[in-house]
């Protein structure tokens, strides 16, 4: 990673981690953040599993086991932040069951710049847990664990110990920032298992500056919507037949 990188990296990060300790800090904004996070962790796990199970078809055990506590971990976050978000009297919108849109509007609404631009080059076959090259996985998770765990870990630390709720969701996050650095260790491993280190290097350093130009898109986004980001969530709790997340 050239020096330039390296400090729009640093510039990066820092911003995103203001903003987001902003966001999780602000008992207005607060809910949608965790229903961000609730989506996208048990979002991964068909992914996950899917890939645990390909490694196994591949006779590499080893990784079809780490995988699958991969996805495990995954479920279990996305229970601490719908739990997190229960205490507050919140739910996850199905979006399954919302109006039916456009193509063209719904492709808007889907299409996310960070994603875009971090996997630029790549069409969404290609990405698909059958047909995706490990190298790419594994150094893209590699970088996206990474990062998440200090971003846990920096939201966690602004929440206020003096208030049940907040507390218990601070735990539940340093809990998660905990497992995602088990996940990037894994997955450099891993990669460590398959090529020389000169190698891993360079592939973490492209990743590297794949992400430093996905947050750059990121808060591209967010100045052109003002700030403004989709609801997430509604009022109520789930109900026994929508405990289970239905990612759209």
């Amino acid at each position: 990673m050239n020096f330039l990188t390296y400090v729009m990296h640093l510039a990066g990060s820092g911003a995103v981690a203001y903003y987001s300790a902003a966001q999780i800090r602000d008992s207005k904004t607060r809910p949608n953040v965790l229903a961000g996070f609730q989506l996208a962790e048990s979002g991964s796990v068909p992914f996950l599993s899917a890939l645990s199970d390909r490694a196994a078809a591949e006779g590499d055990t080893w990784l079809a086991e780490k995988l699958a506590k991969h996805a495990s971990d995954e479920t279990r976050h996305g229970q601490i932040f719908a739990h997190a978000l229960k205490q507050l009297n919140k739910q996850v919108i199905d979006f399954k069951r919302q109006p039916q849109t456009t193509s063209a509007n719904k492709s808007q609404q889907q299409r996310s710049p960070f994603f875009a631009a971090f996997f630029q080059g790549y069409t969404p076959e290609q990405l698909k847990p059958a047909a995706i090259d490990w190298d790419v996985f594994m150094a893209s998770t590699y970088i996206l664990e990474l990062d998440a765990s200090k971003d846990f870990t920096r939201m966690a630390n602004v929440l206020p110990d003096d208030e049940p709720t907040a507390r218990n969701l601070k735990l539940g996050m340093l809990s998660v920032a905990q497992d995602e650095t088990g996940h990037a260790a894994y997955l450099y491993e891993a990669m460590m298992r398959r090529m020389p280190a000169t190698q891993v290097q360079k592939l973490v350093d492209e990743w590297r500056t794949r992400k430093v130009n996905a947050l750059l898109a990121m808060v591209g986004g967010l100045l052109q919507r003002n700030g403004e980001t989709r609801s997430l969530v509604q009022d109520g709790v789930p109900s026994e037949n929508d405990s289970e997340l239905i990612v759209a």
